[in-house]
């Protein structure tokens, strides 16, 4: 997550989202205007300290110069092990007949897009999302944003290796379904049949996706079909609903 979060509106939504805060730096000589008040009552209630510091020290820490006298000090994003992921996995499936969903986002990489998928996964339930910590966007201050806070309740598990990720997945139960705009096959077309009832799913866009993580599905890759005239390629935040709630609704048996 990036250090800082600059600016008055972005730290209200920040505030209000649930990002998790160490300090907000205020200018000792900002104007006290209605958002400064919005920002000093989210902090009280959220029990996060306001440190009044002379405005050249926000701008020594600023990247754009566009704080407008007030900056948070954003705490790291708390990752989980893919263990973690696997247990919450194995508990959902206790309680929803045999259901459970995990998520894998391969060459995710803009931090907003993360955030809209895992608003989603949310939605619908999912156990967790995996990233690999390389070539991937990281949990930030956009990514609680568009997610309208949601990746503050998704564990989110940073992986070496998507393909042996996915072989342990495998191992543990889960059938593993591809997501990409490579292919026109509409998910719910798909055969379900495997051996659990606990569906992985991995959702890549066209450009970035990578040939061994969707050759390690056992099923090949969908697509999210497209019938308008204008035929666009649908961007990653729009499309990832589809093969989610199609996963999670249907029973793999």
């Amino acid at each position: 997550m990036a250090d800082f979060i600059e600016g008055k509106r972005p730290v209200i939504e920040a505030l209000r989202t649930g990002v998790p805060i160490k300090s907000i730096l205020m200018a000792d000589n900002v104007q006290r205007d209605g958002l400064i008040e919005d920002i000093l009552r989210k902090a009280k209630r959220a029990g996060t300290t306001v440190e009044m510091v002379p405005r050249k020290v926000l701008d020594g820490k600023s990247d754009r110069g566009s704080h407008q006298g007030v900056m948070a000090k954003a705490a790291p994003f708390p990752y989980v092990g893919i263990g973690d992921v696997i247990d919450a996995a194995g508990k959902s499936a206790e309680q929803h007949d045999g259901r459970a969903l995990v998520i894998i986002l391969d060459h995710i990489t803009d931090a907003g897009n993360l955030g809209a998928v895992s608003r989603s996964a949310e939605a619908v339930g999912a156990c967790g999302i995996v990233i690999p910590n390389k070539r991937s966007a990281h949990v930030e201050a956009s990514t609680y944003k568009s997610s309208a806070g949601a990746i503050a309740h998704v564990p989110v598990a940073q992986v070496s290796n998507l393909v042996q990720t996915m072989s342990r997945l495998k191992e543990e139960g889960f059938w593993i379904a591809g997501a990409t705009e490579h292919v026109e096959v509409e998910p719910q077309g798909q055969d379900r049949t495997g051996d659990g009832q606990r569906a992985g799913g991995h959702l890549a866009p066209r450009d970035g996706a990578l040939r061994l993580p969707g050759e390690a599905a056992h099923r090949g890759r969908s697509g999210v079909p497209q019938r308008g005239a204008s035929r666009h390629r649908l961007h990653v935040r729009v499309a990832s609903p589809e093969p989610v709630g199609q996963r999670r609704t249907r029973r793999l048996t």
